[in-house]
C-alpha cells in the first residue's frame, strides 16, 4: 500500500510531521499513522502557552483500535491548537496533512529540524 508523504515537511520516526513556516512549526500525524490507528475518536492536546520538548509526549490520540502518545518533533512553546479536532477528531483520518493538523509550535532551535527524517527517508521507513 502506498501512503501520501508530502516532501515539504519533515517526519519523526514516531510518525508525526513538522511543517516549518518561518519560526513556527505546524505538527500533525502522517497518512501512514492515521491508517494504522484506524478511526480516530479522541485527541488530547496541550494548551496554548505550554512548552513541548523534542522527542517527548505532548498529547494522546485515541482510535477504535489503540491509544497512542504523540511526540513533539521540535522544542518550543505551543502557539496554536487545532480546537476543531475536539469536536471532529475524524479530521485526522480525512485530511492528516491539512485540516487534521494538531498544533503549532514556536520553534526555539531551528537545528532540531535537521534531526528529523526527510520525506523519502520516512517513506522508506514505512514501506
Amino acid at each position: 500500500m502506498s501512503f501520501e508523504t508530502p516532501d515539504d515537511r519533515k517526519y519523526n520516526e514516531s510518525h508525526e510531521w513538522a511543517l516549518q513556516d518561518g519560526d513556527t512549526v505546524r505538527v500533525g500525524i502522517s497518512d501512514f499513522a492515521q491508517d494504522e490507528l484506524g478511526d480516530v475518536v479522541f485527541v488530547e492536546l496541550p494548551d496554548v502557552g505550554e512548552d513541548v520538548t523534542q522527542g517527548e509526549a505532548f498529547g494522546v490520540i485515541e482510535s477504535i483500535k489503540a491509544v497512542s502518545d504523540l511526540y513533539a518533533p521540535v522544542t518550543g512553546e505551543v502557539t496554536a491548537v487545532n480546537e476543531a479536532l475536539f469536536d471532529a477528531p475524524e479530521q485526522v483520518n480525512e485530511d492528516p496533512f491539512g485540516d487534521g493538523w494538531m498544533l503549532e509550535i514556536g520553534l526555539s532551535d531551528e537545528a532540531a529540524l535537521d534531526e528529523l527524517l526527510a520525506a523519502d527517508e520516512y517513506a522508506d521507513q514505512v514501506a
